[in-house]
């Protein structure tokens, strides 16, 4: 069964940085395109960023030039290294397959604000 596990996330001013990481467990991790996908509150969950199985990557217009998904295969782990943070970044961030299973582990939350 995959289980992911999100870590990461925190609170930070607007400008600031985050790494997210992601370990994934249960799957052939190389053999799957993988997304980070937020929610915040009161909207629907929106993928961000996708890395597939040949690094090629894909970012929603809004964090494009900030944000930059990464895999690790050895280590099953999928990162997003977030600058330049918005407040309107704030939102639990989760990752999973792409396109997403329906099980997602407990999400990060990332909150900007001053």
């Amino acid at each position: 069964q995959v289980q992911l596990v999100e870590s990461g996330g925190g609170l930070v001013q607007p400008g600031g940085s985050l790494r997210l990481s992601c370990a994934a467990s249960g799957i052939i991790f190389r053999a799957y395109d993988f997304g980070w996908y937020r929610q915040a509150p009161g909207k629907e969950r929106e993928l961000v960023a996708r890395i597939n199985t040949d690094l090629h990557t894909i970012y929603v217009d809004s964090v494009k030039g900030r944000f930059t998904i990464s895999r690790d295969n050895t280590q099953n782990t999928v990162f997003l290294q977030m600058n330049s943070l918005k407040p309107e970044d704030t939102a639990v961030y989760h990752c999973n397959v792409y396109p997403y299973r329906n099980v997602w582990g407990q999400g990060t939350q990332v909150t900007v604000s001053s």
